[in-house]
């Protein structure tokens, strides 16, 4: 049986703050809510449970620490990899699909 998640963040960047932030934290039965979100504005989702929990316990706004950089790096390089795949397949980026 799969085991569902428990927590989930939103990550944003701004180049004019130069780092990226938690944008969202969800719990419990908000996990779910927050990923039907992702899906209906094709939002690509990146599935790290141990990022997840250390990343959920930062309030929205909050810069991520830049001990977790590289992790997030390869998150933000993984969505910007299926973005682009998506765009070569359609000419639209994800989220404008």
């Amino acid at each position: 049986m799969k085991k569902e998640m428990d927590k989930a963040v939103a990550l944003g960047y701004d180049p004019a703050i130069g780092a990226p932030e938690v944008v969202a934290a969800a719990r419990g039965l908000l996990v779910g809510k927050l990923m039907e979100l992702a899906r209906r504005h094709g939002i690509p989702v990146y599935r790290d449970p141990d990022l997840a929990e250390v990343l959920s316990a930062a309030m929205p706004g909050t810069q991520v620490p830049e001990t977790l950089f590289r992790a997030v790096a390869a998150v933000m390089a993984y969505c910007y990899r299926v973005n682009d795949g998506f765009r070569k397949k359609t000419g639209k980026t994800a989220i404008e699909a």
